[in-house]
């Protein structure tokens, strides 16, 4: 596969990043936005795992090297100004590492901010934190 021919079309920003957002393959359902620089796009694009540049933490981070909740390279595309990706995954396990289906769990209306969906997982358990 030439991953040049994706590489030289993404626009990253001032930052060296560009948006990735990861999307259930079978459901369509959106699972989680992150970032990717060009070192980790070219990652993901060899090892089909999703890998991030982790914006807070300022390093490399494979989806799920922690929690084992991988996410497999199944499609990806890219849109017309190439500032964006989009990755069709299948995700292993839940890719929210508050433990849920999605990182887009909470619903805003007139109430404010409302969980309505239940968590698959503790975090406390998967991650092993320590409060």
């Amino acid at each position: 596969m030439d991953t040049n021919a994706l590489l030289d079309q993404v626009t990253f920003d001032p930052n060296g990043l560009v948006p990735a957002l990861a999307q259930d393959h079978e459901t369509g359902q959106v699972l989680m936005l992150a970032w990717m620089n060009r070192d980790t796009l070219q990652r993901t694009l060899s090892d089909r795992v999703m890998t991030y540049w982790s914006r807070s933490r300022q390093e490399v981070w494979v989806k799920g090297q922690s929690s084992g909740h991988i996410q497999e390279v199944v499609e990806i595309r890219i849109d017309c100004d190439g500032d964006a990706l989009l990755f069709k995954v299948k995700q292993h396990g839940a890719p929210c590492h508050a433990g849920y289906k999605s990182c887009f769990y909470r619903r805003y209306d007139d109430e404010g901010l409302v969980t309505d969906v239940e968590r698959v997982f503790d975090p406390e358990a998967v991650y092993k934190r320590v409060s």
